[in-house]
């Protein structure tokens, strides 16, 4: 299959939903914001407990290691050959200690439904989360889809099973 230049299409779920937008025509990143809460996991000591039930409001604290779902307000899709991928926005990251969790999240060409952003707090310090923050950015890339075949032996290599550090620091 031959690619195209892809078309990012987006649906907003309601007309109070901001656009995605380029900060600069040239950035490959497409900020997204925070429409909604979805579910929130708090950290209640070694296990995260199941969702928080009340998530109307219009910001949400997190502590450390608390996760965050959090609904964009729209669907999007680029075209078959093309998955969107969330990925965090650095100054949240660099000043604050958030982070999109699952980085990078894909979103498959034949998904439809919203787009969510997993947010987690990595900072030591409680952080807030406001709807229409810049929650996370979207990044349009190439899919190769490959064929799956089950050997009984993968070929050898030199390298063989090493990893996790196994070449040195």
């Amino acid at each position: 299959m031959e690619l195209t230049t892809p078309t990012f299409q987006y649906r907003k779920i309601s007309p109070d939903v901001k656009d995605p937008v380029r900060a600069n025509p040239s950035d490959s990143g497409i900020d997204v914001f925070a429409y909604s809460f979805k579910r929130l996991y708090k950290n209640n000591g070694t296990n995260l407990s199941e969702p928080d039930p009340d998530l109307s409001v219009e910001s949400i604290k997190l502590k450390f290691a608390e996760r965050l779902l959090v609904g964009t307000g729209i669907q999007a899709t680029v075209g078959e050959g093309f998955e969107i991928q969330v990925r965090p926005r650095s100054g949240m990251a660099l000043n604050y200690g958030l982070s999109v969790l699952n980085s990078p999240g894909t979103v498959d060409f034949a998904y439809r439904g919203e787009i969510g952003v997993i947010i987690v707090n990595l900072s030591p310090s409680e952080q807030t989360v406001f709807l229409k923050d810049k929650i996370a950015q979207l990044v349009v890339a190439p899919v190769t889809l490959s064929s799956l075949v089950e050997v009984s032996e993968l070929p050898s290599t030199k390298r063989g099973d090493g990893g996790f550090g196994s070449t040195g620091r």
